[in-house]
């Protein structure tokens, strides 16, 4: 007869399989901001002013019946509803779309992020709406407002956004140092300061800005002033050439000396000012006159790429020397 099999030891137990991670969305911006609204599986939500909806948004920018969020199989999408001011996804408008974990959704003034549910305390959707409902019953008499935090919508999304939906305002940026204003028109971009700097044209201002990372921002009413010196940008140029300006600069940081850094010219000067352009010889004038670089970047009507890269070659040229 053949022998019995040897036991090996206890058949390996096969883990349970893996159930696919639920998502909720999150309030990053507008008066529900810190609130979160659980995604659950075979649940229609609908979102709107009327009160008898799944997500109640009491906004005068927000439909009756805005959007619609619903699960087609194991994914999620997101369908506007024939609303008056558009549903935004990731800055661009759309008419239905399928919601991924760390999209951004515009309805309104609020940004809802989406998220693993995991990662905030559980809830129904009951629960949540009614939570909704008591910030809105508390901040009725509040003036309408976006706000947020630069660390949770960095400012070039939130410009994405605001420029895809044609938002009207002034989109004001509060860090521990600087206060930032960009005014905006049909989400189209015609003035921007910085703490009010007249010496910093606009577009300086506006691309300083984008390479800020830490803030709260506010969406203030629209500021009807004539500026001078305004200017007529759509949101997409302005980034695309921020973006560029700002992966420059980073190239040039370490070969350009601390802002506070003092900008000498040596004596004697041996090297030949006929070689210099005329930007590089009003770079030089400016470091003669004003002698700190960051007195250079705010005064030269240049660029702050243009600038800098003006100071390396004068540094490295013999032009200037820095202490």
């Amino acid at each position: 007869m053949p022998e019995p099999p040897v036991s090996k030891g206890p058949m390996p137990v096969m883990p349970p399989p893996s159930r696919p991670r639920s998502l909720a969305l999150r309030f990053i911006s507008g008066k529900y901001q810190g609130h979160v609204f659980p995604i659950q599986a075979g649940k229609e939500i609908v979102i709107g002013r009327s009160g008898d909806l799944e997500m109640v948004l009491a906004e005068d920018m927000v439909s009756r019946r805005h959007a619609r969020i619903a699960f087609q199989g194991e994914e999620i999408y997101i369908e506007d509803l024939a609303s008056t001011n558009g549903t935004f996804v990731n800055g661009e408008k759309i008419r239905k779309a399928r919601l991924r974990e760390g999209d951004r959704v515009l309805i309104g003034t609020s940004i809802l992020k989406v998220i693993y549910s995991e990662a905030v305390a559980p809830a129904t959707g009951e629960q949540a709406r009614r939570e909704m409902e008591a910030v809105a019953t508390g901040r009725r008499s509040q003036v309408r407002s976006m706000s947020g935090t630069i660390e949770e919508i960095p400012l070039p999304d939130l410009l994405q956004l605001l420029g895809t939906s044609k938002k009207n305002g002034v989109l004001v940026i509060r860090t521990s140092e600087d206060v930032g204003r960009i005014y905006m028109r049909k989400g189209d971009i015609f003035f921007a300061s910085i703490n009010e700097l007249e010496e910093i044209p606009p577009l300086k201002s506006l691309y300083r800005m984008l390479t800020w990372e830490r803030g709260m921002f506010d969406l203030e009413p629209p500021d009807e002033r004539e500026f001078p010196n305004a200017i007529d940008v759509n949101v997409q140029s302005v980034l695309m050439e921020g973006m560029r300006q700002l992966d420059e600069l980073n190239r040039l940081r370490e070969e350009l000396p601390d802002l506070r850094a003092r900008l000498r010219i040596p004596m004697p000067l041996t090297a030949p000012l006929r070689s210099l352009s005329g930007n590089e010889l009003d770079v030089l004038q400016l470091a003669h006159n004003l002698g700190f670089v960051e007195a250079v970047l705010n005064q030269s009507v240049l660029s702050d790429l243009d600038t800098a890269e003006a100071v390396v070659k004068l540094l490295k040229s013999g032009y200037l020397g820095s202490e």
